[in-house]
């Protein structure tokens, strides 16, 4: 996720979708992650911030967690970085389990949920090219440390609270990843042998690579992936996407045809375009979201989009389309999510843009 918005996926090759009736609504039964059906993120509070505590003070607030409990949200996500929950000497870095405490605080006042995530940790962060975590026993260590510590503050929040162990995996393959989440998930049961913990595949937690986590030996599991289809509308002109067109515009529903030739012009993004459906919508993202759908199911685990949304530089109108048939296609597989994000971030609901638009898109939430 870049500074100012999202992860610039690794290009993958174009592949068509399972035929919808294969997978997703019909015949395959999911776990219902009560609780967390309606959320949002809280993204540039305690993560991709400069960590000090004057940022961490005014940029969320009770007045903010108030406000998404009145949208009709049931829970927050909130990304933190081990940056701000690490101890640091410097009195101007935030107090990062002070904010953390409050926002715990004020989502039991206001009757919201929580998916701790931790979307930077030491060695780690999924915008780096230094990564040393997957590399490190030591740092791996410390990875489950910071877990443990984590466990011993917050489980007692019960059913309030789901951990979400790492942000969007880069690994090339996923067998570093599953060897980390073998020794991490038992050292947080010690502590927390009900709390649900949330698990993303490879490739920037890509819907194509749940398949690859190991099945799990825990029924607290829940699967996790971001959606960001199709991604020429939703981060279009990002200016950290060095193939994405800066002068282009790109509406939805576009047709297929002007997505597919887009597209193939870039060499990228192109996921879903080349199936057997035809027309942009509901129609369109249900059979991508169906292969989640499917490993979630034959994992026996719960399922969630952490993360889903709209770039500020798209049409509002098109913004809301976009969020209604998204949200159909969530509500018909039975999948919770978290809208990325709340403010800020180049994506968030409740900035300035979306001002003509935001009741459109909450109705469908």
């Amino acid at each position: 996720m870049n500074t100012d918005g999202k992860s610039t996926p690794k290009a993958e090759k174009l592949r068509p979708p399972p035929p919808a009736g294969d997978s997703g609504e019909d015949g395959v039964h999911l776990k219902t992650l009560t609780g967390y059906i309606k959320g949002v993120n809280l993204g540039g509070w305690l993560s991709q911030c400069d960590y000090t505590e004057a940022h961490c003070k005014r940029f969320i607030t009770e007045k903010d967690i108030r406000t998404i409990a009145a949208w009709g949200f049931d829970h927050i996500r909130l990304p933190v970085d081990i940056d701000v929950i690490e101890g640091s000497p410097d009195p101007k870095r935030g107090k990062g389990h002070a904010h953390i405490s409050n926002a715990f605080e004020w989502c039991g006042k206001y009757g919201l949920n929580m998916v701790l995530d931790l979307h930077k940790a030491a060695g780690y962060a999924f915008y780096g090219a230094d990564n040393t975590l997957f590399d490190n026993v030591a740092m791996q260590d410390k990875f489950i440390q910071t877990w443990e510590d984590l466990a011993s503050r917050y489980a007692e929040a019960g059913e309030g609270v789901a951990f979400e162990l790492l942000n969007e995996i880069v690994e090339e393959d996923s067998s570093r990843w599953n060897a980390l989440i073998k020794r991490t998930v038992p050292a947080i049961r010690k502590i927390a042998p009900k709390t649900k913990i949330i698990l993303g595949g490879i490739n920037w937690s890509s819907v194509h690579t749940l398949s690859l986590l190991e099945k799990p030996e825990d029924d607290g599991i829940v699967y996790t992936f971001h959606f960001y289809e199709p991604f020429l509308f939703t981060h279009q002109k990002a200016r950290w996407i060095d193939a994405m067109p800066k002068n282009i515009t790109t509406k939805y529903p576009a047709t297929m045809r002007e997505y597919q030739e887009l597209s193939k012009s870039l060499g990228l993004f192109g996921s879903g375009l080349f199936g057997d459906v035809t027309e942009m919508g509901a129609e369109y993202m249900k059979p991508l979201m169906a292969e989640a759908v499917d490993a979630a199911a034959r994992a026996d685990a719960a399922l969630y989009c952490g993360e889903y949304g709209v770039i500020s530089h798209a049409p509002a109108p098109d913004t809301a389309r976009w969020y209604a048939d998204t949200h159909k296609a969530f509500t018909d597989l039975g999948i919770g999510r978290a809208l990325w994000t709340y403010k800020g971030k180049s994506f968030g609901l409740a900035d300035r843009h979306l001002n003509a638009c935001r009741e459109a898109i909450l109705r469908h939430i």
